[in-house]
């Protein structure tokens, strides 16, 4: 009888212990799937920062590369209208229109195109062409003709 009661209480610590150890472990392993979830968000908080954190740099960069871009326009605009204040209508002649390289390029194509050799007159013809009606004919003739299909009513 000893052994038999040794034995079923053996055996209930085993089913009481096994159950227990399960219900422990599953809350130990739910603690620890959260835990790894918990610091997988803390890394992607910390890359998504970084990524942030750059992207900022960068607009910050391109904006400074807008500023002094601006800077640069407004300059040559200061200067372009510093130039057209100071021409006065006397020397207007001194500013061309085209600059100094497109002068000499429009010189050197009016040259090719006007070529030296001189021009054969061209012939004065007093025939009309082969296609001119010199009578009326067709639609333009003004001849009236009477209608014969007409039917009259009385």
């Amino acid at each position: 009888m000893n052994v038999v009661l040794g034995l079923g209480l053996f055996i209930v610590g085993a089913i009481v212990g096994f159950f227990a150890n399960r219900m422990l472990f599953s809350s130990a392993q739910e603690t620890q799937k959260l835990a790894t979830k918990a610091s997988q968000s803390e890394a992607e908080l910390a890359r998504y920062k970084l990524d942030v954190t750059e992207h900022l740099a960068n607009s910050a960069n391109l904006l400074e590369q807008m500023n002094s871009t601006c800077q640069v326009a407004m300059a040559q605009m200061a200067q372009s209208t510093q130039l057209l204040q100071q021409v006065t209508p006397d020397n207007i002649e001194n500013m061309p229109f085209f600059s100094k390289e497109t002068q000499e390029q429009l010189a050197q194509t009016v040259n090719l195109r006007h070529d030296k050799k001189p021009r054969k007159h061209d012939e004065t013809t007093s025939e009309p062409p082969l296609d001119y009606s010199g009578a009326p004919s067709g639609l333009f003739n003004d001849k009236k003709y009477s209608v014969t299909d007409a039917e009259t009513n009385n």
